[in-house]
């Protein structure tokens, strides 16, 4: 399958339009960036930004608009655009999120988790077999975060997405963030939440990292719910679970999301910074192994 210039083992961010031009600085202190499509296929300019960041950073294209999980087929038109700005600039990685946003060709601005029952598993297997032949490349899937268990999942997420793997030859990326919150909203302990995903995860399919930071709202009962906002830092729980993926993982592209409230890029820098060290240790850890 095609690729273009490979995302290297090591931290970037999510580009925003406020950002374009320190991306284009001579030091930005990243990597690689990674853009939602869906932002550049219909503005002639914004991809004129885009081909120029690509000229100095290796570059991932992080889809939200595929509604892989969706009974309904992948939209042609919007795969079609999609291809058409791959093609364009030839990203290193491609990605969507295990969960739908259509029905009924209504598109709706969520991720919605899926059930994670053998009639979903159909329904994303063939989704997916139509998005990567027409994009002739791979296409990793995320684990996306939850707030509720369905109750007619008759798979954990962690092998559901795994049968994925087997079944179609994609690849996992891995957000670790939405590891802890869904963990958190559904009452389970993230360090063994994370711990099933490593397991049940076929070796070398991980091909990304996510982290991000997240809300924490408390209802009026009392209970607390999390909600995957990318509008802060990275916790340190959310950095701890990181460093044991690492640790099973050894050394993954490496991404950090922030959407809302965005700051200044030297503190998004910072946090892939902080997000890099990690790599660098896992990175002096492997080549002084015995």
């Amino acid at each position: 399958m095609a690729a273009g210039r490979a995302v290297p083992p090591s931290a970037g961010v999510g580009l925003r339009f406020p950002h374009h031009g320190a991306a284009l600085a001579p030091t930005p202190g990243v990597a690689w960036l990674e853009v939602h499509p869906e932002n550049y296929v219909d503005d002639a300019g914004a991809r004129l930004h885009l081909l120029r960041a690509r000229e100095r950073l290796p570059l991932s294209l992080h889809a939200v608009g595929l509604s892989l999980g969706s009974a309904d087929c992948v939209d042609a038109a919007a795969l079609a655009r999609l291809k058409a700005l791959a093609d364009l600039v030839e990203p290193g990685l491609v990605s969507d999120h295990l969960s739908w946003s259509t029905v009924d060709g209504t598109y709706l601005p969520d991720l919605f988790p899926l059930p994670y029952t053998d009639e979903s598993l159909a329904a994303i297997t063939a989704n997916l077999g139509v998005v990567q032949d027409a994009l002739q490349r791979q296409v990793l899937v995320e684990n996306p975060s939850v707030y509720l268990r369905y109750a007619q999942d008759a798979h954990a997420e962690a092998q559901f997405l795994a049968e994925l793997v087997h079944r179609t030859g994609c690849g996992v990326l891995l957000d670790v963030n939405n590891v802890y919150v869904s963990s958190r909203n559904l009452g389970r302990d993230p360090q063994a939440a994370l711990e099933d995903f490593l397991a049940a995860l076929p070796r070398g399919s991980v091909r990304e990292i996510h982290l991000a930071g997240h809300v924490v709202h408390t209802l009026p009962h009392g209970q607390q719910v999390l909600i995957d906002d990318h509008g802060s830092r990275v916790i340190d729980a959310v950095w701890t679970l990181y460093e044991r993926a690492l640790a099973v993982l050894g050394a993954v592209p490496t991404l950090v999301e922030w959407d809302t409230d965005v700051p200044a890029w030297e503190v998004l820098a910072g946090e892939a910074q902080a997000a890099q060290a990690r790599l660098d240790r896992v990175a002096h850890t492997a080549a002084n192994a015995p």
